[in-house]
């Protein structure tokens, strides 16, 4: 039987998300898993007037292309997304597979030539972003593979991935949008700002945020959402920084990444398990070694980590910081064909500092300061 939390979710996307208009060129793309997903955002899309094209992607496709393409023929990238990219209006994906494992046995040299073929449509879409000519939300459509990962059955996690965007309320835009005016507030508070000071276990690292704007992640980028971020000064950055909850890229896990930044630079990179894969990633292109976020998660609705960051980075009382691209919007310049967030909780040691004055502690922000 359908679940009926599709439709909200489908309705959402549309509506509200993305706000699909009448003859809007509108793209739905997601893994064959996930096309239960897709018939109820297609219709949703239809229904709003747009022009709407599919395309579905299938896990074991990829994988025979990364293990057995020439370098050549992988460095072509995805010409379909390209051409999907400069003429989209809207773009609605869908993340979720069969299989979170299916690239752990590829190496990370191959993984990272993949990532930099990428940046003939990743140019494209962060252009078209900043400018405000591509609307695009990404989301999760649940999963057995996810649900493992999280250590969850498959209802359970179903309830997690929906209860995350409020969708088991009557009217989830209404709630939305009251998050919207909520997360405004400390936006407008941190935008003038010349500098964070993030402090937590094992970190200590002063942030340039001068002449940057900040972001009201509010469930139209990615949903569920709940963050608000900008793009640091990339070369205004320093000091040392434990993330603390695995590093996940490709299916692949780094733990107990410890990173030391002099002028923007990662000069130091350590971790646990996985450091060749982190450094590889560091060393994906000229813009990957730099900081292209930071970002403070608001989601309290999101309490425990399940190896899937879109749901990781919103954690109510964590920030997490992303190496690479960053966001035109927020007035970034750092380009890259990485962008890669890991995670830091701040619920138990975590300070924050804007230009000296303490605004956030313990997870929480400080209503006084207001």
């Amino acid at each position: 039987m359908k679940d009926s939390r599709l439709d909200k979710l489908a309705n959402l996307l549309v509506n509200y998300s993305v706000k699909v208009k009448p003859k809007d060129n509108v793209y739905v793309i997601c893994d064959e898993v996930a096309i239960p997903w897709m018939k109820s955002v297609v219709q949703a899309g239809i229904n709003a007037g747009g022009y709407v094209e599919s395309l579905i992607e299938c896990q074991e496709l990829n994988e025979i292309k990364l293990k057995h393409a020439t370098e050549d023929q992988l460095m072509q990238g995805n010409r379909l997304m390209a051409e999907i990219v400069r003429d989209a209006d809207v773009l609605l994906t869908a993340w979720g597979g069969r299989n979170t494992k299916i690239n752990a046995n590829i190496g990370s040299e191959r993984i990272q030539l993949e990532r930099r073929s990428q940046k003939k449509w990743r140019e494209v879409f962060s252009r078209k972003m900043g400018e405000g000519t591509l609307r695009w939300c990404g989301t999760q459509f649940p999963t057995f593979s996810d649900a493992q990962e999280a250590n969850m059955s498959l209802s359970d996690y179903e309830d997690f991935v929906f209860e995350a965007g409020h969708l088991q309320l009557d009217n989830p835009i209404s709630t939305w949008e009251k998050i919207s005016k909520e997360q405004q507030r400390w936006v407008e508070y941190l935008d003038g700002k010349q500098e964070l000071n993030i402090i937590a276990k094992d970190t200590d690292i002063k942030v340039c945020v001068a002449g940057r704007k900040w972001i009201n992640c509010d469930g139209r980028v990615n949903f569920p959402d709940g963050e608000v971020f900008t793009s640091p000064v990339e070369n205004k950055i320093d000091g040392q920084i434990t993330f603390s909850f695995p590093g996940i890229y490709a299916g692949k896990e780094i733990e107990g990444i410890y990173l030391e930044i002099n002028n923007g630079l990662v000069t130091k990179a350590r971790a646990k398990k996985g450091e060749d894969l982190l450094k590889a990633l560091i060393e994906t292109d000229e813009g990957s070694n730099r900081f292209g976020e930071v970002a403070i998660g608001t989601n309290y609705n999101i309490k425990t980590f399940t190896r899937n960051m879109l749901f990781d980075e919103k954690i109510g009382g964590t920030i997490h910081m992303a190496l690479g691209d960053s966001m035109v919007e927020a007035g970034g310049v750092n380009r890259s064909t990485l962008h890669w967030d890991m995670l830091c909780d701040m619920r138990t040691e975590g300070k924050i500092f804007a230009d000296g004055e303490l605004f956030y502690k313990n997870g929480k922000f400080l209503e006084s300061v207001l």
